[in-house]
């Protein structure tokens, strides 16, 4: 086994590949349309009522068709799950991690068709579509090679005249809610960290990015994976997210989204239905504000320009990690401001499928709370750039800078999850991190500075999961960047992590009498 290593990147500044992402653009949108079951237990399932997929840069085009079902559909998701898991959780680790390193494979030889399939699902450019597919293969490999460590156990003295061992055993039936921000990536770490420690799952995948869990699914599928371990689920949330999350055979639920819908899950899985012999686990990550600091002492101006764009508005900010906020020390407050404005109205807006830097936002719902914090932003401070919706087919909202806001307002505290960016003035150092720090989040956040005292203290003091210095605040990489946050920003479940297959796992000690 060699050890891991990141898996690199399509470099599209090469015409060739570029070609390459074209062609499977091609491919793709000549699939658009069609219908896609659901999948329980290896069987095709259809519902009546549908979902449908758009691309969100020209909504007159449906990516795909799938199911919307209900409890009945959930009911059987479980109880195939739970059938399942009685003789899954004894198969062995090193066999469960094939499938893994197997899937990963397969994901690099269909690249290109992935990518293109997110680009025009969720809206990414080639580079950021590239980037979630590559995560996802990150994912595959890291926890597949976390799992043999893991099948060894822990080492535990034995008192005298005993012989003990301690090891790790799966949970049982989990459910995997993941994001639509990053639908490969996420989605496909949370459900490969599940089956790999012996879990099965009911993946409920976002409506708004069907296709990418779809995939998944059918690539676990070719590489072998046995029936019923992982269950694929379009479904009604109301109808049958609230069942999944209740029901008495579920054992955990891994959930990546908003903080008002983790709260409830949080809330519901607390609750001991009847029939229930365990308290339910529950993997949160729930989003942030994040906030870049720009210290008077920051080492190139120019440069915490490009990261701060780069963190605001790639993906069009979407991301729970982009930065919303930046705060700037009033010593160099005008000449950051001046510097952002014109960088970030020379940022290209057009077509995901012609690879622009900036793209639709997802959905009109995303498009419709944006555009309400926007109007927010007018009436606590004041829009220097951008702030409109563009006349163009799909979702796309110019990238927008609010300054003269308080720290306290709705436009600082709050997640928009779009391509605002409030700029913030501090007098010193000590008031900028408090600043950073006074939301109910706590997820990732960046210092840009030479001073290392400024650093030491934001080393302790800055409460976030993920803090950078002097580089963007996104792009976490696995097994570099162990990623999840404090406070309202989730359970610090450290994605990509040596402490994250843990969570999917119970520990037993076992000692005998020699």
């Amino acid at each position: 086994m060699i050890p891991f290593s990141n898996q690199s990147y399509i470099d599209f500044s090469n015409p060739d590949n570029v070609k390459k992402q074209k062609e499977a653009l091609s491919m793709v949108e000549s699939q658009f349309g069609r219908e896609y079951p659901n999948i329980i237990g290896g069987k095709e399932i259809f519902s009546d009522k549908k979902t449908k997929s758009f691309d969100p840069s020209d909504t007159s085009k449906i990516v795909g068709i799938f199911q919307k079902s209900g409890a009945d559909q959930a009911e059987l998701a479980i109880n195939t799950a739970y059938e399942t898991f009685q003789w899954w959780r004894n198969f062995p680790a090193d066999e469960r991690a094939k499938y893994l390193f197997k899937a990963a494979e397969l994901i690099r030889k269909r690249r290109y068709e992935i990518n293109a399939w997110m680009i025009k699902e969720v809206g990414k450019n080639y580079a950021e579509a590239d980037g979630d597919v590559s995560e996802g293969v990150d994912f595959l490999e890291y926890y597949g090679r976390e799992m043999l460590r893991y099948m060894k156990g822990g080492e535990i003295p034995s008192m005298a005249g005993e012989f003990s061992e301690y090891f790790y055993i799966p949970l049982g039936v989990g459910i995997i809610i993941p994001p639509w921000n990053f639908p490969f990536a996420i989605m496909a770490g949370m459900t490969a960290a599940a089956i790999v420690t012996g879990n099965t799952v009911v993946l409920k995948p976002s409506s708004d990015s069907p296709m990418m869990a779809y995939l998944f699914a059918r690539i676990m599928q070719e590489v072998g994976l046995p029936d019923g371990v992982l269950n694929f689920l379009v479904a009604s949330g109301s109808e049958a997210g609230d069942y999944l999350v209740d029901h008495p055979k579920t054992r955990f639920i891994s959930f990546t989204g908003s903080v008002d819908v983790g709260k409830r899950i949080y809330e519901r899985a607390s609750k001991v239905q009847p029939g229930q012999i365990w308290l339910k686990r529950v993997i949160a990550e729930m989003g942030g504000k994040d906030t870049l600091i720009i210290d008077s002492e920051t080492p190139d101006l120019d440069q915490a320009v490009n990261m701060t764009i780069t963190s605001a508005f790639g993906f069009q900010g979407q991301k729970c990690s982009a930065c919303s906020r930046v705060v700037v020390d009033d010593k160099i407050y005008d000449q950051f401001l001046e510097k952002l404005i014109k960088a970030t109205a020379a940022l290209p807006i057009g077509e995901p499928s012609d690879n622009y830097r900036i793209g639709p936002v997802v959905s009109a719902s995303a498009e419709k709370t944006i555009l309400e914090y926007i109007e927010i932003a007018k009436k606590e401070g004041k829009i220097v750039l951008g702030g409109e919706k563009l006349n163009r087919p799909g979702y796309f909202i110019q990238p927008t800078i609010v300054t003269d806001i308080a720290p306290d307002s709705r436009i600082s505290q709050e997640e928009i999850f779009g391509p605002v960016l409030a700029v913030l003035r501090a007098k010193d150092f000590d008031e900028a991190l408090a600043i950073a720090n006074n939301t109910q989040y706590g997820l990732t956040g960046g210092v840009c500075t030479i001073n290392r005292e400024k650093m030491i203290k934001a080393k302790r003091d800055f409460n976030v999961g993920n803090l950078y210095f002097n580089r963007k605040i996104t792009g976490a990489m696995v097994g570099s960047h162990p990623f999840g946050g404090f406070n309202m920003s989730g359970t610090d479940s450290k994605t990509g992590s040596p402490d994250y297959l843990l969570l999917y796992l119970q520990g037993k000690a076992v000692s005998e009498l020699l």
